[in-house]
């Protein structure tokens, strides 16, 4: 006997998440393209912090992350010409939107993110479609 799905009820898709330069609009990233990460330990996890000899007193809550990472795209042209590391320029119109490292990035948050292929939130429009 064939299994039928209409026994099951169908789930409303979720909006997909998009997001878009600021400047001209231009999609560059997906929801499907992101990399996710686990959240660091924030302020304590950066370098000029491991060398102050004062201990944090207040314990504080790590902000959200100001940045997308997301997997290599074809758009990203200094990618595609084969740099280990550079500065991602959206295509349409040249504005600066992230960098790349193979070797990999620290996020705002304190997590190592490696190959990192950030995008800075400050520089995209979210969309939700």
């Amino acid at each position: 006997m064939a299994e039928t799905s209409s026994s099951e009820p169908e789930t409303p898709a979720k909006p997909q998440l998009l997001y878009r330069c600021k400047k001209c609009r231009r999609i560059v990233a997906s929801e499907e393209t992101m990399v996710p990460h686990e959240r660091g330990k924030g302020e304590s996890s950066f370098k000029w912090q491991k060398r102050s000899n004062e201990p944090w007193e207040v314990e504080k809550q790590p902000a959200e992350c100001t940045s997308v990472f997301v997997e290599p795209m074809k758009w990203m042209q200094a990618v595609q010409e084969g740099h280990v590391e550079e500065k991602l320029l959206c295509m349409g119109c040249n504005a600066r939107l992230g960098s790349f490292n193979w070797a990999g990035m620290q996020c705002s948050c304190g997590a190592w993110v490696n190959p990192a292929f950030q995008l800075h939130k400050s520089r995209l429009d979210e969309c939700h479609m």
